[in-house]
């Protein structure tokens, strides 16, 4: 399976969720509202999920191996991390008031 393409569409400051993504398998499905999570000093993703009548939760996808969990697990993260400086050098950009002439 290919990771065609990830798009972060929130990030967040506050709190251990740092954004949620959208992730497109072999250009032909999408995958909503992965979760990048940091939390006990490491980066991790968790998959969409339902609260269940009982309180607990059930993911909705999942990776069925651990391979290819790794696999979105890193790919995920590394978009994230790319994405987060590149927001970043924009919102310096942005502030910056200096005029050069």
């Amino acid at each position: 399976m290919h990771i065609s393409d990830i798009k972060i569409r929130k990030f967040f400051d506050e709190g251990p969720m740092k954004a949620v993504v959208s992730v497109t398998l072999d250009d032909c499905l999408a995958v909503h509202d992965i979760k990048v999570i940091y939390a006990r000093e490491r980066y991790f993703i968790v998959m969409p999920s339902r609260k269940n009548p009982d309180g607990t939760y059930r993911d909705i996808v999942h990776p069925i191996n651990s391979d290819f969990r790794a696999e979105l697990e890193r790919a995920v993260i590394d978009a994230y991390h790319v994405q987060l400086v590149a927001a970043e050098h924009d919102a310096e950009y942005e502030s910056d008031d200096t005029l050069i002439v």
